[in-house]
């Protein structure tokens, strides 16, 4: 297991997890080839076993789930239980309501799965998921996810690191960002057959922060293949940016010599700005960023607590933005 020193980033004490707790969810996830669960139970892991149930991972990353590496990324961070992450989502490609995602998702097909590459780079064409994945270890990395709407949870995401992924295409020298798009498919996605968005949802980074440490490319989470309405098969995790960045199901990542148009700063361009970094000295125009609520939490106990620069890790990614005005280049 990958040790690192204490960062600024790790949690307090008042927000770990009981070391039983941990240490018997990682001991389950060890026998059980790591099904899906949250820090107060277990799901059907009968069920989850079975051959062609949707939670299932594919034929050729069966073996990676059953080993999945340990590291030392929100090792001391309290985990949001696995149904609250489940069910309190947005993925607008499946409605608006938070509940839709999973509630409109059970039939949507993740498989096959194949991944366009365009643009800068010296491999492009269109490339297998599985083939993309199963060359590395998938890790573990337990994450704070901010939302713009000022909630958050603690998310333990399986995949492996973007820039892993990224540097295989062999992007050249002019690929300064880089952009991703989701699947369009209205017959399979309910939401994109109304208005709001123009479909399919863009989103886009620097090149040098999708190269960054942090930067994930998930293909799970609780220890198994990711959920429809989590972004299945495949989505960005950036935990330093609002949650809106993360992109889901991504059909297409083409290198780019310019800023990309993307689909929130395309919307509404004084709400939603291309960096999207968490920042709770820049409010967004409609509420405050100063507070989140950490799920999950009730009307009477809602478990607001501050939100940190760049969600808490300031001391990964702070340098990206050395000399930027962050109130301009929100």
């Amino acid at each position: 297991m990958l040790i690192l020193n204490k960062k600024a980033s790790d949690c307090s004490e008042s927000e770990v997890t009981e070391k039983s707790v941990y240490l018997n969810r990682r001991q389950f996830m060890k026998v059980t080839g790591g099904i899906a669960l949250g820090v107060g139970g277990i799901g059907n892991v009968t069920a989850a076993l079975q051959e062609g149930n949707p939670l299932s991972p594919s034929s050729a990353l069966k073996p990676s789930f059953g080993n999945i590496a340990e590291t030392s990324f929100g090792k001391d961070d309290k985990i949001s239980p696995y149904d609250v992450a489940t069910s309190y989502n947005n993925f607008y490609e499946f409605g608006y309501g938070k509940s839709d995602p999973k509630d409109r998702s059970s039939q949507f097909k993740t498989t096959p799965w194949t991944i366009t590459v365009e643009g800068e780079a010296g491999k492009t064409g269109i490339f297998d998921l599985d083939d993309i994945i199963k060359e590395s270890m998938l890790e573990e990395r337990i994450y704070r996810l901010r939302c713009v709407e000022a909630w958050s949870m603690v998310i333990p995401w399986v995949g492996i690191s973007l820039a892993t992924v990224l540097k295989r295409f062999e992007p050249t020298s002019k690929a300064k960002y880089v952009y991703f798009e989701t699947l369009y498919d209205p017959k399979q996605m309910s939401g994109q057959r109304g208005g709001g968005l123009d479909w399919p949802y863009r989103e886009g980074l620097r090149i040098d922060e999708a190269m960054n440490p942090l930067a994930f490319l998930a293909v799970g989470m609780y220890g198994s293949i990711l959920p429809n309405q989590n972004g299945a098969p495949v989505r960005l995790v950036l935990p330093w940016k609002y949650g809106f960045k993360s992109i889901k199901s991504i059909v297409k990542i083409r290198f780019v010599e310019t800023m990309p148009e993307t689909t929130w700063s395309m919307l509404a361009p004084n709400e939603y700005g291309f960096y999207a970094n968490v920042n709770p000295n820049v409010d967004h125009p409609r509420w405050s960023q100063g507070q989140e609520r950490r799920l999950p939490g009730g009307v009477l106990f809602p478990n607001v607590i501050q939100t940190k620069i760049f969600n808490g890790y300031e001391e990964e990614v702070a340098s990206l933005y050395s000399g930027m005005d962050l109130k301009r280049n929100y």
